[in-house]
């Protein structure tokens, strides 16, 4: 299911680097930007591999960051941690800076990412400036939180699929990686997830953003589907980490057309991180907010930034 490597040259999507951890596992990283560059430590959204978007990449380096991303154990050619919680990120993405001589730190993620994102802010404190979460869910069973309300069909039917078990995860996962691993171009992605799609969203899926979002799809399942699994039951578990632990700055940025995380779960996420800065919008879908907005992301965060 991996794209081959003349469709990826043709679209500039570039390989990662190969890092060992400690444990022996293997994890891809994702390079970009200046040398110098203060790090921005990128967590990709369910299913994903961290493949950097051009114009994210160039909005970052702009401000003298440095674009990291890494594939989450399981995607890609990263070794499967499993059993994994949300939280067991923070000593991966330690041992990423530490590899790449990085003290402080700048850490963002969307859909997926969002709760990796606030495990390093919530774990890494002294090593953090600052954290924007982008199209981030809430805790699974939020207080005062319908979860599931607002989600897209397809949405509905992998968590009811999670909560019926492993095995059944495991059957349904494979059908939809095929589907991921097959698709090549926006057409194929809207005809996979279209109930998860409104117009703002299938809007964005144009030029660099697409090739991009297509590749990291791809990408994800091209040794299976474990990444993806064990994303899913670490969402519907404990986290590993409290909201209350966060003491660094952090943003929240969610989109009211959101059919993938619902508007509900940024208005709870704000009501429950202490001093966060909300950024809750009615037009933007689950994709079209980073499209639209990761230039005044970037500048909140670097506005907001912990010296």
């Amino acid at each position: 299911m991996r794209a081959s490597a003349l469709h990826a040259a043709a679209m500039d999507i570039p390989d990662p680097d190969q890092f060992e951890l400690a444990d022996g596992r293997r994890v891809d990283v994702y390079l970009a930007g200046p040398d110098d560059g203060v790090l921005l430590i990128s967590h990709h959204g369910t299913p994903a591999s961290g493949i950097p978007v051009s114009s994210f990449v160039q909005a970052a380096a702009e401000r003298g960051l440095r674009w990291v991303s890494y594939s989450r154990p399981g995607y890609g050619d990263s070794g499967r941690l499993a059993d994994r919680t949300v939280a067991d990120c923070a000593e991966d993405v330690v041992a990423i800076a530490d590899h790449l001589g990085a003290e402080r730190f700048f850490t963002i993620g969307a859909s997926g990412g969002g709760p990796h994102t606030l495990a390093c802010a919530a774990r890494l404190p002294e090593r953090v400036l600052g954290c924007a979460a982008i199209a981030c869910p809430a805790p699974w069973g939020a207080e005062g939180l319908d979860w599931l309300a607002g989600q897209g069909p397809e949405n509905i039917a992998e968590w009811e699929a999670t909560l019926a078990g492993p095995t059944e995860l495991e059957r349904f996962l494979a059908k939809e990686a095929g589907s991921v691993g097959a698709a090549t171009s926006p057409q194929d992605l809207i005809d996979a997830i279209g109930g998860l799609l409104p117009d703002v969203d299938r809007a964005a899926l144009t030029g660099a953003f697409a090739d991009t979002l297509l590749a990291s799809g791809r990408r994800a399942v091209s040794n299976g589907i474990w990444g993806w699994f064990d994303d899913d039951f670490a969402f519907t578990r404990d986290w590993g980490f409290a909201l209350s632990e966060i003491a660094v700055p952090v943003a929240l940025w969610q989109g009211g057309e959101d059919r993938m995380v619902p508007f509900a779960h940024g208005e709870w996420l704000s009501a429950h991180v202490a001093g966060v800065r909300a950024h809750l919008t009615d037009g933007d879908g689950h994709l079209s907010l980073a499209v639209s907005s990761l230039p005044k992301i970037l500048d909140d965060l670097l506005e907001h930034a912990t010296r």
